[in-house]
């Protein structure tokens, strides 16, 4: 379904501005270049929102921030290559969370007593381009662009699993905060406002989605309990900014 609603969005770029080059032509309006600020909120979707022990694909992200640079250079009138650069913060493990994992896990391993240390929040860059087609009307214009590139993390929820088993000891296994990159697809849709040559104001909504960051662990042979090498990355992003049009 991500994938169809990527293709879809594409298609309906190609198509939209064949149609719009005739009223293009004729207007002889076309869109500028430009470089936009922004900043919002992010949600996670799919087995990034999950908050489940059992799903090993569980992100337990939350709603966060994000903020960055978008922009776009115009190759011919409305068509133009865009690319996006955005911090996302998607929040820690709670206490919910917490005592969700250290359930699980002490039913798992079958052990007596199970503490778990939870540090560290999903902290990511998105660095994504693509084709982008534009439509103008009267002081406003719609961005359309579908995109691809990479998520670089710089952090992600890490935990200790430490197991009292009595007189048979303790053992401790340990999920590492991830510095990986992963491929990832997406689409955007913008709507801008012109309040001079120059300027426009402008609100925009972002689809992400990525197969998955990889995440390694300590003392733990993925045969008992919860293991998940590769964590899947989706969110919709609600946006506002102001643009620079040159």
């Amino acid at each position: 379904m991500k994938k169809t609603f990527t293709i879809t969005l594409s298609a309906a770029i190609i198509a939209l501005s064949f149609s719009a080059n005739a009223q293009d032509k004729e207007t002889k309006i076309y869109a500028k270049s430009y470089i936009s600020l922004f900043g919002g909120l992010s949600v996670p979707t799919g087995d990034f929102a999950q908050a489940t022990y059992s799903n090993y694909k569980s992100g337990f992200a939350k709603k966060g921030v994000t903020a960055g640079f978008d922009g776009a250079y115009y190759l011919y009138k409305n068509f133009a290559i865009g690319a996006v650069i955005s911090f996302q913060d998607q929040g820690e493990l709670n206490n919910a969370d917490v005592q969700n994992l250290t359930s699980g896990y002490t039913t798992d391993f079958d052990k007596d007593e199970t503490t778990v240390t939870a540090v560290n929040r999903y902290h990511n860059f998105n660095l994504m381009a693509g084709p982008q087609y534009s439509f103008l009307y009267k002081s406003f214009t719609l961005d359309l662009r579908v995109s691809a590139g990479i998520i670089k993390s710089t952090s992600t929820p890490s935990f200790s699993m430490v197991f009292d088993n009595g007189s048979g000891g303790s053992a401790v296994i340990e999920q590492h905060s991830s510095l990986a990159k992963a491929f990832a697809y997406g689409g955007s849709a913008g709507l801008r406002y012109s309040i001079g040559d120059h300027w426009d104001i402008g609100i925009k909504a972002n689809y992400i989605n990525s197969d998955g960051l990889t995440i390694n662990y300590a003392n733990d042979d993925g045969t008992i309990g919860r293991y998940n090498t590769k964590q899947p990355v989706s969110e919709i992003q609600a946006t506002a900014g102001i643009t620079l049009k040159f």
